[in-house]
């Protein structure tokens, strides 16, 4: 039997995508363009919320802080992960940066899936109670549901971190995926994982089952509303202004409950691979665009930002 070292001398690599160096450049530039398009796009909704004032509103608010989430989101996964795709056999990672990683990913996540829960009852409030809006939403309950989200995430991203770290781990062992996962990580441990993954479970029906749940009710109620909104014009724009935050939230509770939410005997490394590829990469970069595409407000404020940019004014 192999002797348990948690000296923090064990080393973890990543699963390689393919081992043909024409196919590991292409994905190298795949990732690192999708990656540059997020940190841009998301750094840009966020500063221009930040400097237009008529933006100064709680569903830009919530919008914004979901913005920075996603720029650390995707720094937390992506620049290890494009080292390791460029060059797999030298990218390695030691037992406690792995959990380091770890601890991010889900600190950042669940903050992300709760701060989503968070927007549907904005846009709630703002359909359903449109004359008690601004007395509801105040900026103070603004400021204290963010904080909420990041201090939910923050526990719980600390207590399954904990746990997972504390299996033993006999040696330097290959991840399945390509960067420091809950479920990858407790697969290469020598220990019995079933306690860690009933935690994992519960912890994963809290910031995915139960958001989403409250966030389909508000949806009922919303299109409830809509549906008695006289104006064609005034439903336009009421379905505009949620059906970009819906395809958010579908994009990532799908992705998460893939992985998640489905039996741990079922899971299979090549279907996290390609899940994980889709909410670690594709979804910061889609984020940006549903939302500036499908929000007039936002996107006419980004164009005045850009043109502001690109041709200063002369006095």
């Amino acid at each position: 039997m192999e002797d348990v070292n948690q000296t923090g001398m064990i080393y973890f690599s990543f699963h390689p995508f393919s081992k043909l160096p024409a196919v590991q450049m292409l994905i190298f530039l795949a990732f690192l363009i999708m990656y540059l398009f997020s940190i841009t796009g998301n750094f840009s909704i966020a500063v221009t919320i930040w400097i237009h004032h008529p933006l100064h509103t709680p569903m830009y608010f919530f919008l914004a802080n979901l913005a920075v989430l996603e720029i650390f989101y995707s720094s937390t996964i992506a620049p290890l992960t494009l080292a390791s795709v460029l060059s797999p056999e030298r990218t390695v990672i030691s037992l406690p940066g792995c959990g380091v990683q770890m601890f991010f990913f889900i600190f950042l996540g669940s903050s992300d899936c709760v701060l989503l829960a968070i927007m549907a009852y904005d846009r709630f409030v703002a359909i359903c109670h449109p004359l008690r809006y601004t007395l509801i939403m105040s900026w103070r309950l603004c400021i204290q549901l963010s904080l909420g989200s990041l201090v939910l995430g923050f526990t719980l991203a600390v207590q399954l971190t904990v746990l997972i770290f504390q299996l033993p781990f006999c040696r330097s062992r290959e991840i399945s995926l390509f960067y420091c996962d809950t479920l990858s990580v407790m697969r290469v441990a020598c220990a019995d994982t079933r306690v860690p993954e009933a935690t994992l479970f519960v912890f994963s029906v809290t910031v995915l089952t139960i958001p989403f749940l409250l966030i389909s009710l508000s949806y009922v109620f919303i299109v409830a509303a809509i549906l008695k909104i006289s104006s064609a014009e005034g439903r336009h724009k009421a379905f505009s202004t949620c059906s970009s935050h819906l395809t958010v939230v579908l994009l990532q509770y799908g992705c998460g409950s893939l992985i998640y939410l489905c039996p741990s005997s079922s899971y299979s490394p090549e279907r996290g691979q390609v899940v994980s590829v889709v909410y670690t990469f594709i979804t910061p970069v889609l984020n940006p665009l549903i939302y500036s595409m499908r929000n007039r407000e936002l996107k006419d404020a980004l164009k005045r930002a850009m043109m502001r940019f690109l041709i200063p004014q002369t006095r």
